[in-house]
């Protein structure tokens, strides 16, 4: 279903074909920019007050020519792609759908499909064909082996064949689904890694506190999650909400995901250790009991976690054990929803299979587990932490159950303007970071293909 793609140049019979771009937000210029370098001609515009900008930026730049608008694009495209914010895509094609060249290819890259499919089948002529894209990842992840999905929703074999041709550069694994396996399966694999991490941000926000600055969040675990943490919160907040929103899977599992938490901080609150420890261990049971990678060696080599540090313990303020409250309900939330997360693996995100990783690294050691759930219960010093964080993710949960975008941004921006000033030096160590951990991952599944 997923094989690496090689570069190519532009093969015989392609040479005039064109690719137009409308929307050049940061997916939208990684993909023109690599795209143009394979040799493809690129039309890209964006919002017309943006036009001058781009038209400086990339004046001079081979391949790329900047346009007005979305019609000018449309007109003139053999395979047009909208990069725009889910929240704006029906908008956006209700304007430029009907100028589409006739018998071009149209797609899109937002994170959720169906709204994106029903815009296209609503606003695009009868004679255009639609294959639409998303690549599992951000535009700061070099694209080479990462998971970039296909979907041909309405197309000849001929029309998949040029998509194919021309994202080839990228030298992604192709996955071709439908549109409705396509949000199933990006829901099980992104809403909760992104609400665990939001709330984990945003409860750290709630009690004025930069965790790489405290005993208690340095070491092991605690560097991924502050990193992972940091580089959603350096992003723009459309690129998460529109998932979480639009997508109703994803919103039933953060929804879970906050009742898990309320429902295992009240056990940590009443000091129910053995009621605490049934409900864990058999979610462990469900979740990772299920899959056969299970028995396998793990994702994540243990030194990576300790190699990516934001802080350092003393002697006088030693690591402490953690509670985990975030992995636990981690668990918890994919056991009540039936979901074992091995089963995506060839359609998850970095940020996915690295949450997956510390996740599956706490959960296979049994004597650290143990600590974790009796540091749940006897230790007093996270009850403050925990308590927002469980606010956090109740929050979020009813910020996309009401589908308010606006609630969304302005809780998202907050925080993020609250750890800003970290950002630079959290993306040089997340970078290396996340390096690393993929070139483990890669030996991990190629272990698994064996």
């Amino acid at each position: 279903m997923a094989s690496a793609q090689s570069q190519s140049s532009v093969p015989a019979g392609m040479e005039n074909f064109t690719v137009g771009l409308i929307g050049m937000g940061d997916m939208g210029r990684m993909y023109a920019e690599r795209l143009s370098e394979a040799g493809w001609r690129i039309l890209a515009c964006d919002r017309e007050d943006r036009y001058d900008s781009l038209k400086e930026k990339y004046n001079g730049k081979k391949n790329i020519e900047i346009l007005r608008n979305g019609h000018l694009v449309s007109r003139a495209s053999d395979y047009i792609i909208y990069s725009v914010e889910a929240a704006f895509i029906d908008r956006v094609i209700a304007q430029y759908g009907p100028s589409t060249k006739m018998g071009a290819i149209v797609g899109g890259q937002t994170s959720c499909k169906s709204p994106e499919i029903e815009a296209f089948e609503a606003h695009l002529p009868s004679d255009v064909y639609i294959v639409s894209c998303h690549s599992l990842h951000g535009p700061g992840v070099d694209p080479q082996n990462q998971p970039l999905v296909l979907i041909q929703h309405r197309a000849p074999d001929e029309a998949l064949r040029k998509v194919e041709i021309v994202l080839s550069c990228l030298k992604s694994k192709y996955v071709h689904l439908t549109a409705q396996e396509h949000d199933r399966i990006t829901a099980d694999t992104q809403a909760v890694t992104h609400a665990a991490f939001l709330s984990m941000g945003k409860a750290w926000h709630a009690n004025r506190q930069y965790p790489w600055e405290l005993s208690r969040y340095v070491g092991g675990i605690e560097n991924v999650k502050m990193n992972i943490m940091l580089r959603i919160y350096s992003q723009k907040w459309h690129v998460y909400a529109g998932l979480a929103i639009l997508n109703p899977e994803a919103r039933k599992q953060v929804s879970q995901y906050a009742k898990s938490t309320t429902e295992l901080y009240k056990l940590m609150l009443e000091g129910n250790f053995e009621d605490l420890k049934a409900r864990i261990y058999g979610a462990r049971d469900r979740v990772f009991g299920a899959s056969k990678s299970w028995a396998s060696r793990p994702l994540l080599e243990p030194s990576i976690l300790t190699a990516f540090s934001l802080g350092t313990p003393t002697p006088e303020e030693p690591a402490r054990p953690n509670n985990h409250l975030s992995l636990l309900a981690m668990v918890d939330c994919w056991a009540a929803l039936g979901i074992v997360p091995y089963d995506h693996m060839l359609c998850s995100t970095p940020l996915f299979r690295l949450r997956l990783g510390v996740t599956e690294h706490l959960f296979r050691n049994t004597e650290m587990l143990d600590q974790t759930l009796r540091t749940a219960v006897d230790d007093k010093r996270y009850r403050s932490d925990d308590l927002e964080f469980t606010f956090a993710a109740r929050g979020w949960a009813e910020c996309v159950t009401l589908g308010h975008f606006e609630t969304w941004e302005k809780r998202f921006v907050s925080t993020q303007e609250f750890f800003q000033p970290r950002f630079a030096d959290a993306k040089k160590v997340g970078d290396e970071m996340m390096k690393k951990v993929q070139a483990s991952m890669d030996e991990a599944l190629k272990r698994e293909d064996k």
